[in-house]
This record gives structure tokens, C-alpha cells and sequence, in this order.
């Protein structure tokens, strides 16, 4: 029982610390802006609307900070390649004006790329477009600053039933570590926060808790496991 109350005591003081380094530093309560960039796997493809990632990275974020509230914006549509996403991004900056809400996010997020490993484009196409993403991610937060976008990694379908009635999930698995490791490269090059979830999705077969009922996308519990790793970096976001 001791051990208990001491854990609670340590608790209560570490989210007080919390909660005064926002009010110090302006930030609390305030409202929270998240833009969500992506495809099926941002949007929660056959899980619930609030069962996404960056659904439930807006509820771990404002229950922690108690924040007024936190708005998230999603462009991301099933089957989308970076063609897709780029071309819906161009349309977003070309028909608002600088001071558009969809040039004041807090945080960006972008998650891209498995369509055009499973549609067989060729790897030089996201070489080319997905540096080109990231550069107008950058360009729709408020700060302008590569320290405001997180990339998350493709996940990794061959560990699903789906993925396993393919010709060669190995196959699968090797391209998108492929498409994974430039994404992280290009990152890291450039001072970019990079979360890697791909070894989650890739527990499916053993805890099929992780697949949705669709047999292919992540599951409400997957994009909780996803949360986990993103929020420490989202929250030092807000604190920084």
C-alpha cells in the first residue's frame, strides 16, 4: 500500500510540473491544432472514427495537459499514393490564403507510402515525391519549422490475413523496409522526428487483436500501440 501511494504522490507531482510549465509558458489552456497527412492507415480504415491514430493522439493530449481542446484535420483518403496525397496538399495551398487554418497546425503528421509499394509503383517515384511531401508538410505549420512535422513509418500488411494470401509476404516485407529506411534516412538528414510502428503491425499474426475485422488495416488497439510511441514526441512539442 505504501509503494502505492508513493507511485500516486509521484505521479500527481510529475503532471503538476506538467501543468505549470504549460501555464508558464502560455500554453494552457489553449486550443491545439493537428493536420493528419496520409492514407487508410491515417484515417483508420474499419476501425471507428475516434479509434484512429490521430484521434486518440487528441484525447492522450488533451487529457494529460487538460487543454481546451485540441482540433484535428485529416487529408487522407484509402488508396492514396504520394501522387494522390501531393496533389490534394497542392489544391490545399493553392485555394487558401497564408493565414488559412490549414497553415496554423501546432503538429503535422505524415504517414504515406504503402500504396505505392502495393500498387508497384516504381521506388524512384517516392524517392522523388515523398522529400516533396515532407517539404509541404513543413509548409502548413505555424512555425514553418521541420520541428513541428512527425513522419510515422508505414506499417507492415504481410503480418495480416490479407497480407498472407499474397503471392510473397516476405516480398512485402523487405519493399516496405525499403520504403521505411529511405523514409527514416531522409529524416534524420534533416532534423526530422521519425516513429517507427512498423515492429507493432508486425506482431499481427500471433496477436490478431492488432488487425482490424477487415483483416488488413490496424486495429483500435494497433493505433493506441501507435500512440504510445508518438505521444512523448508530440508532447515535448507542446512543452517546447
Amino acid at each position: 500500500m505504501r509503494n502505492a501511494i508513493l507511485y500516486i504522490v509521484i505521479i500527481s507531482v510529475y503532471s503538476c510540473d506538467v501543468f505549470r510549465d504549460a501555464e508558464d509558458m502560455g500554453i494552457y489552456p489553449v486550443n491545439y491544432k493537428i493536420l493528419s497527412l496520409g492514407d487508410s492507415y491515417t484515417i483508420g480504415q474499419s476501425v471507428c472514427d475516434e479509434c484512429n491514430f490521430p484521434m486518440q493522439l487528441k484525447d492522450s493530449l488533451q487529457n494529460t495537459l487538460s487543454l481546451d481542446s485540441v482540433n484535428v484535420e485529416i487529408i487522407a483518403v484509402t488508396g492514396w499514393t504520394t501522387t494522390a496525397l501531393i496533389n490534394s496538399v497542392d489544391t490545399v495551398l493553392e485555394n487558401n490564403s497564408p493565414d488559412n487554418i490549414f497553415k496554423e497546425n501546432d503538429l503535422v503528421t505524415l504517414l504515406i507510402g504503402v500504396n505505392n509499394q502495393y500498387q508497384n509503383r516504381p521506388f524512384e517515384l517516392y524517392e522523388n515525391e515523398f522529400p516533396e511531401l515532407v517539404n509541404k508538410a513543413i509548409s502548413l505549420t505555424k512555425s514553418q519549422s521541420s520541428n513541428d512535422l512527425i513522419v510515422i513509418s508505414i506499417p507492415d500488411y504481410a503480418y495480416t490475413p490479407f497480407g498472407q494470401s499474397g503471392p510473397n509476404p516476405s516480398i512485402t516485407s523487405q519493399e516496405i523496409d525499403m520504403y521505411n529506411t529511405f523514409a527514416e534516412n531522409h529524416c534524420l538528414e534533416n532534423g526530422i522526428n521519425f516513429i517507427n510502428i512498423t515492429d507493432i503491425t508486425r506482431q499481427g499474426l500471433i496477436n490478431p487483436a492488432l488487425v482490424a475485422s477487415d483483416n488488413l488495416h490496424p486495429s483500435e488497439l494497433a493505433y493506441k500501440k501507435f500512440v504510445e510511441r508518438i505521444f512523448p514526441t508530440a508532447l515535448e512539442k507542446i512543452l517546447d
